[in-house]
């Protein structure tokens, strides 16, 4: 009788322990900026939102798994992925090669390129390195946008800030002559800030795969294959059934999955 009785609470603790773990794994942890409206912002009520937010909760919603949403200043970014302070990034972070030897990414879930971001009125006619030697360039660090200024512009002075809003407030103060950043996300300053109408985007956008890689993915740890086809399969399911199309239309006025 008594051994009956240690198998059966045996396998009830093993029962337990099972739906413990069951449920932790229904639970994820996204990692996103907070900073880089529209994209992810901190709302006046102190709730993260924007449209990676709104994605991956979308992404979450599909996998039927409950979503936390933790901020995290970008230069730890991956360090915190890596730390597992959280389970994926969702901060429109470009697929590089140089962030693929750290991490391991979803297939693209918007399109990317990057933009010069000029004063109205000014001289700067070409972005070649001779034209703008001694010019102060701005970018945020720790992105694709600091990583093309530096070897395009090796002659410039270069001022790299830890948020892409004290890039702006520097622009908009007239310390720099010209920035370079992403271009949805100046376009949506440019167009409609009121600091940002001090400036336009001027010349071709910027898609050299060296810096912009394949597009925009959804970061995850190098060993998490089971997470990341997860979250495929869950994009594609956005995709065909409009969800995502909902989302886009919120804050943009073409398709960034295509850019059309």
């Amino acid at each position: 009788m008594m051994r009956k009785q240690m198998i059966a609470w045996a396998l009830a603790c093993a029962a337990a322990f099972s739906a413990t773990t069951a449920d932790a794994a229904e639970k994820l942890r996204i990692g996103t900026e907070g900073a880089y409206p529209p994209f992810n912002f901190v709302d006046s009520a102190g709730k993260i939102g924007g449209f990676d937010v709104d994605i991956g909760l979308a992404l979450c919603a599909k996998m039927k798994v409950e979503c936390e949403v933790v901020a995290q200043d970008w230069d730890g970014i991956i360090p915190g992925l890596i730390a597992s302070k959280y389970d994926l990034i969702i901060a429109s972070m470009f697929i590089t090669e140089e962030r693929k030897k750290q991490v391991s990414f979803t297939d693209p879930y918007y399109l990317a390129a990057m933009t010069h971001v000029l004063p109205k009125g000014s001289d700067i006619k070409e972005f070649t390195n001779d034209a703008l030697k001694g010019k102060v360039i701005g970018a945020q660090s720790g992105t694709t946008q600091a990583d093309y200024i530096a070897a395009t512009y090796p002659d410039a002075e270069i001022k790299l800030y830890p948020t892409q809003d004290e890039t702006n407030l520097d622009m908009v103060n007239g310390r720099l002559d010209m920035q370079v950043g992403d271009m949805l996300p100046m376009l949506d300053w440019v167009t409609k800030s009121e600091d940002g109408k001090c400036c336009e985007l001027t010349g071709d956008p910027i898609t050299d795969k060296k810096f912009v890689g394949d597009g925009v993915g959804i970061a995850v740890r190098q060993d998490d294959n089971d997470l990341r086809e997860k979250l495929n399969k869950a994009l594609a399911d956005i995709r065909a059934d409009g969800t995502y199309k909902t989302i886009n239309d919120k804050y943009f006025t073409i398709d960034v999955y295509t850019m059309k």
